[in-house]
C-alpha cells in the first residue's frame, strides 16, 4: 500500500488558506513550467473569487517524497460549518492557519474545536509573518492555550509550529530567518501527521461530499476506512432511516492533482470518488453487499435562523429571469439540501412558499446568489431567528459571540451600538493599535448590526462572530426607527420629484429608475411609512423668472448589497431578487390592503 497522508486546512476567513493551497500545487510541480494559471487555484467558481471568501471544501492530491498528500480546503466561516463538519472526517490531521497579528479569532475556535473533538493530529502555521506589527510567539502561545481550553489530549498539544507566509511562498521553523521555499512544510506534514489507521474487517467508506456529471449523474465522495473498493462490485448502501439497498460501482476515481483518475480499485485510507450509485445522501455508509456495517451519520450543528422563499410576484416579474415558477423553486431547493448538509427546506401550507433554514444570513445569501446568477426570480421574507424550549418550558434563543476589532476612537459606539442590541461586553483589551472587544449578544442582535457599526466607524471595524449556544431569551430588541418610503405609481422616477422629496429621507432609486406601485423606495426620516408619487414632471410654462432654472442637486442613491437588504427589510416587507436587480416592496402593493392587513402582520 502506498503512503498516504490525509489533511484538512482549517482556520478563520482569510488568513491564507487558499493561498497555501496554490504554494503546495506550486511545489508540487503540478504544473508545466509553461502553463499559464491564475491565484487562488482551488477557489474556482465567480461568487468565490469575488468575495474573496472558500465557500464549498475541494479535494486536491500532490505527491511529495513518495508520499500522496490530500489536501482538503475548507470554508473559514462559521455559516459553512456543515462543509467543515463533513470533511474533517477525510483527514487524519489539520493544518492550523493562524494570521501573526490577528491569532485565533472565533470561527478559529469553531472549526479548532471540531478537528480535536474527532481527535485530528494538529499542525500549527503562524502565517502572515511578512506583516507589520506581528507577534508569532505571542499568537503561538495563544493557540496553546485555546486547544488547552477545548480539550486538547497531550498528543495534540504536542504540536509542531511552522512560521512563514504564503503569499511569499515560504515557510520554515523560525519566522526571522526566511527561507526560499515551502518544502519545511511538506516534511513537516509527512513526518507529524500519522498515515491513515486501517481497520481489519470488510469495505466500508462514508460518503461525504457529492459531485454531479452531466454523462455519470450523482458522484459520492468519501474516504474507504477499512477494507478495498472494487470496480464492477456488489455492495450495500447503508441509509438513514436503517434501510439498506444493493448498489453495484460502476467506476472508481481517485484524486490526482487537480483531477481525478480511473482506477479498479481503492484501499482503506485514500479519498475517492464512486460512480453507479444511485439515490443516496450525504453521510451514507458503502458497505460490505454480505456484512454490511453502517458508520456513525455526521452530526451537523442545527440551524439558527429561517427565511420564507416565495415566487416573485411583483408588477415587473419574468422580465429578467429564466426559472419564475414555484417548481422550479422547489426543484432547485430541493437539490440544494443534497449537498448543502446545514440547510433544510420546509412546505408551508400554500404550494409557492418554502421556510428555508440556515447557520445565517451569509449562508442564506450564498444560496440566494448563486440562484439569481443562474437565472432565477424570487422573493424573500425578513429573516427569522428560531427559538427554543428547554424543559421547564423557557425560551431559549440562540446567542453568538461577537468579536469586533475597531479603532479606538470610535470603540465607544460600538460598545454603545451593541449594547442596544442587548450585547454584552465580554473582553476589551488592546490588540496593536485596534481595541478588540468580545460580546455576547442574540443572533437577533446581529441582524442589521454590520452596516451600523461600519457607518459608525467609517468602514474600520473588523466584525466576525460564531454561534455559541442556545440561552436564555434576552427580550425585546429596536428595530429599524426608520420607515418606508413607497412608491404610488408605476413608471420612471423622475429627477424633478426626486429633489422635491429629499428633505423628507433618503432613495433608494435614482431618476429614470423603472418603479412599481408599492415598491420601497427610500428610508423616511421619521417611523412611519408615507407614499409619494415619484412619476410627477416638472409643469413646462413660456415664462421665464430667475431661480426657477437652478440645477438639480441630487443626493446618490443608497445602493445595498444582497445581505444588507435582507437585514434591512421589515416584517409586512419582501425583498424581491432577480438575475439583474433588487427591490424592496410591500407584501401588499395596494395601500388599502396594507391598511386592511397591518393588524395581522403586528400579531405575527
Amino acid at each position: 500500500m502506498q503512503a498516504i497522508r490525509n489533511i484538512a486546512i482549517i482556520a478563520h476567513v482569510d488568513h491564507g488558506k487558499t493561498t497555501l493551497v496554490d504554494k503546495i500545487i506550486h511545489a508540487s510541480k503540478l504544473f508545466r513550467d509553461n502553463q499559464e494559471f491564475d491565484d487562488l487555484i482551488l477557489d474556482n467558481n465567480d461568487l468565490e473569487r469575488e468575495r474573496g471568501i472558500t465557500i464549498t471544501s475541494k479535494n486536491v492530491s500532490v505527491r511529495y517524497k513518495d508520499v500522496k498528500i490530500n489536501v482538503i480546503d475548507t470554508p473559514g466561516h462559521a455559516d459553512f460549518g456543515g462543509e467543515v463538519e463533513r470533511v474533517l472526517k477525510m483527514s487524519d490531521g489539520v493544518l492550523l492557519l493562524v494570521d501573526a497579528f490577528e491569532g485565533p479569532m472565533p470561527q478559529t475556535r469553531f472549526v479548532l474545536g471540531k478537528a480535536i473533538g474527532l481527535g485530528l493530529k494538529p499542525i500549527v502555521v503562524v502565517n502572515k509573518v511578512d506583516k507589520e506589527n506581528c507577534r508569532p510567539e505571542e499568537v503561538q502561545e495563544n493557540v496553546f492555550d485555546l486547544m488547552f481550553n477545548l480539550g486538547a489530549t497531550e498528543d495534540q498539544l504536542d504540536f509542531v509550529t511552522v512560521y512563514g507566509s504564503s503569499k511569499q511562498g515560504w515557510m520554515g521553523p523560525d519566522w526571522k530567518t526566511p527561507t526560499d521555499n515551502i518544502t519545511f512544510l511538506l516534511d513537516t506534514i509527512i513526518e507529524s501527521i500519522p498515515a491513515p489507521v486501517i481497520d481489519e474487517g470488510n469495505a466500508q467508506m462514508q460518503i461525504t461530499s457529492l459531485d454531479y456529471n452531466a454523462f455519470v449523474g450523482r458522484i459520492a465522495i468519501g474516504r474507504v476506512k477499512r477494507g478495498v473498493l472494487k470496480e464492477g462490485a456488489n455492495m450495500m448502501l447503508c441509509k438513514a432511516d436503517g434501510v439498506f439497498k444493493k448498489v453495484k460501482i460502476k467506476e472508481l476515481q481517485i484524486f490526482e492533482g487537480l483531477g481525478r483518475v480511473k482506477v479498479s480499485e481503492v484501499t482503506a485510507g485514500d479519498i475517492c470518488a464512486v460512480t453507479g450509485i444511485e439515490d443516496f445522501e450525504i453521510g451514507d455508509t458503502l458497505a460490505d453487499a454480505e456484512n454490511p456495517e453502517p458508520l456513525p451519520r455526521i452530526a451537523v450543528d442545527e440551524p439558527t435562523m429561517n427565511m420564507l422563499f416565495t415566487i416573485n410576484n411583483s408588477p415587473f416579474f419574468g422580465k429578467e429571469g429564466k426559472f419564475v415558477t414555484s417548481r422550479h423553486l422547489r426543484d432547485r431547493l430541493m437539490k440544494e439540501t443534497e449537498k448543502n448538509l446545514a440547510l433544510r427546506v420546509e412546505a408551508t401550507d400554500t404550494e409557492d412558499k418554502f421556510l428555508v433554514f440556515g447557520r445565517g444570513i451569509l449562508h442564506l445569501s450564498v444560496l440566494i446568489e448563486t440562484m439569481r446568477r443562474e437565472g432565477y426570480e424570487l422573493q424573500l421574507g425578513q429573516p427569522q431567528v428560531l427559538f427554543k424550549e428547554d424543559e421547564k418550558g423557557e425560551r431559549l434563543e440562540p446567542i453568538e459571540t461577537l468579536v469586533v476589532d475597531v479603532p479606538e476612537a470610535t470603540a465607544g459606539k460600538v460598545i454603545e451600538l451593541a449594547t442596544q442590541r442587548k450585547g454584552e461586553l465580554l473582553i476589551m483589551e488592546p490588540k496593536g493599535d485596534l481595541q478588540h472587544l468580545e460580546f455576547e449578544i442574540p443572533s437577533r442582535g446581529l441582524i442589521g448590526l454590520r452596516s451600523n457599526v461600519l457607518t459608525a466607524t467609517q468602514g474600520e471595524a473588523v466584525m466576525t462572530h460564531r454561534f455559541k449556544e442556545f440561552g436564555t431569551f434576552r427580550g425585546p430588541i429596536p428595530g429599524r426607527i426608520s420607515g418606508s418610503i413607497i412608491s404610488k405609481n408605476t413608471g420612471p422616477a423622475t429627477g424633478y420629484t426626486i429633489d422635491k422629496l429629499q428633505d423628507r429621507g433618503r432613495f433608494f432609486v435614482e431618476p429614470g429608475d423603472e418603479i412599481y406601485g408599492g415598491q420601497v423606495i427610500g428610508e423616511h426620516n421619521r417611523p412611519n411609512d408615507i407614499v409619494v408619487n415619484l412619476q410627477e414632471a416638472k409643469k413646462l410654462t413660456n415664462m421665464r423668472a430667475s431661480g426657477t432654472d437652478d440645477g438639480l442637486r441630487i443626493a446618490p442613491k443608497i445602493n445595498f448589497s444582497l445581505e444588507e437588504s435582507m437585514e434591512y427589510i421589515q416584517k409586512d416587507e419582501y425583498l424581491e431578487v432577480t438575475p439583474q436587480s433588487m427591490r424592496m416592496r410591500k407584501i401588499y402593493l395596494e395601500e388599502n390592503d396594507r391598511k386592511r392587513n397591518s393588524g395581522k402582520m403586528e400579531m405575527a
